[in-house]
């Protein structure tokens, strides 16, 4: 089976969450949508899709890049991520940010946790984390062993 694995992120956790799943799927392949806007789909099998959420928004380039290939994914077996520091609200972020054809046939639907470095947001970002989670410190809520379960599962 052949893996293409799509991220985009914002800060680089997206990134670094999309790495790690490459590194335990054989035969994937990996791009970031917001520097590669068409992407052969064909000859794939399985297709993961991750974006960070900002806001309770998911990344512009991954939210287009769905839309425009809805009719290929939903041949495709699919798996799905979320990296935010809000790990309760996956299916709000996926229901408001991603088509529901998507949604529906995706095997699996994880949120894989978030970095926030406030060495990296702006002012007003650090206000409104500082605000919203009450942390004002680098915080890495990542868990290899849930993305290793997220990769067991898509090889299935």
């Amino acid at each position: 089976m052949k893996t293409l694995i799509l991220y985009a992120s914002k800060y680089g956790a997206t990134q670094q969450i999309a790495e790690r799943i490459k590194e335990l799927i054989d035969n994937s392949i990996i791009y970031d949508l917001s520097k590669t806007k068409d992407v052969d789909l064909k000859e794939y099998d399985c297709v993961v899709i991750g974006s960070s959420v900002y806001a309770g928004q998911a990344h512009k380039a991954v939210k287009e890049f769905m839309s425009k290939n809805l009719d290929k994914l939903k041949d495709k077996n699919l798996g799905l991520f979320i990296c935010s520091l809000d790990k309760d609200n996956i299916d709000t972020y996926l229901k408001d940010n991603y088509p529901l054809e998507i949604i529906e046939k995706a095997i699996i639907k994880s949120h894989l946790g978030g970095i926030f470095d406030p060495k990296k947001a702006k002012s007003f970002e650090r206000m409104i984390i500082k605000l919203v989670s009450k942390k004002a410190d680098y915080v890495n809520t990542i868990e290899d062993k849930e993305i290793i379960e997220f990769a067991k599962h898509l090889k299935q």
